[in-house]
């Protein structure tokens, strides 16, 4: 597996969420990455780039969204920074009720869990008027 470090940014917008994907796809093939991490790095890259735009941003705007991966022997690491206003998605995070039915059950927070359990090791950040988010997920050998 090859060392990799690239990254880009993308306008706010749910069009670019295509371009998105394929940058990952693109880095993990340089990477020589196994499909399995490059599929869930895309499900949560794209959980966290729906929410920048629908609740972040509050709509469609050419505000940039920065992805940036590293990939080492043995991880993945990701950092996604938007400038939206700040927004700690993984504050106050709780696991649905399962003795709920699906009527009873709020609307949303969903994605925000997926990321925060599939992530690995996930943290947000507020740095110079711009929200981080770095996730490093272990590569199996």
């Amino acid at each position: 597996m090859a060392t990799l470090s690239c990254e880009r940014v993308f306008p706010a917008r749910l069009s670019a969420l295509s371009e998105v994907t394929a940058f990952i796809a693109e880095a993990g093939s340089r990477a020589c990455l196994p499909p399995e991490p490059c599929q869930k790095l895309a499900i949560l890259v794209e959980e966290l780039f729906t929410n920048t735009v629908v609740h972040g941003y509050r709509g469609e705007c050419d505000g940039p969204v920065r992805v940036e991966l590293e990939v080492g022997p043995d991880r993945l690491a990701m950092t996604y920074e938007d400038t939206a206003p700040p927004h700690d998605p993984f504050a106050g995070i709780q696991p649905p009720d399962e003795t709920a039915t699906v009527e009873e059950r709020p609307v949303g927070g969903l994605g925000v869990l997926l990321v925060a359990t599939m992530g690995g090791d996930v943290e947000y950040r507020r740095i110079e008027d711009r929200n981080r988010i770095r996730l490093v997920m272990a590569i199996p050998p």
